[in-house]
């Protein structure tokens, strides 16, 4: 699996951003599709993720403001971020992990897309 990640850059605090994710290569059914992210000088952490049936697991940090989706028939993931804090900032990551669960543990994603910079301003 291929994964390109896009739709990052410079917001302001409150505002919204929408992050993409496509995906080529193997059977993209077969996956479930996380984000990442990795503020400099912390671990890269969990966002959200969405298996092929449509549930979706999130991070607190980010329950009620950010939504995860994916359109299958695009191959293609979304992260729609609302509400946006200072703490947001880092470099974001799709990643696809093989099977239906909505797994949380970044050893379980077999696969990883390049970042994608987010950086929130006050």
């Amino acid at each position: 699996v291929q994964l390109q990640a896009s739709g990052g850059g410079l917001v302001q605090a409150g505002g919204s951003l929408r992050l993409s994710c496509a995906a080529s290569g193997r059977t993209f059914s077969t996956y479930a599709l996380g984000w990442f992210r990795q503020a400099p000088g912390k671990e890269r952490e969990f966002v959200a993720v969405i298996n092929w049936g449509g549930n979706t697991n999130y991070a607190d940090s980010v329950k009620g403001r950010f939504t995860i989706s994916r359109d299958n028939a695009k191959n293609t993931v979304y992260l729609q971020m609302n509400s946006l804090k200072l703490e947001d900032t880092a470099v974001y990551y799709c990643a696809a992990a093989w099977g239906l669960a909505t797994t949380t543990a970044r050893a379980e994603y077999q696969y990883w897309g390049q970042g994608t910079q987010v950086t929130v301003s006050s």
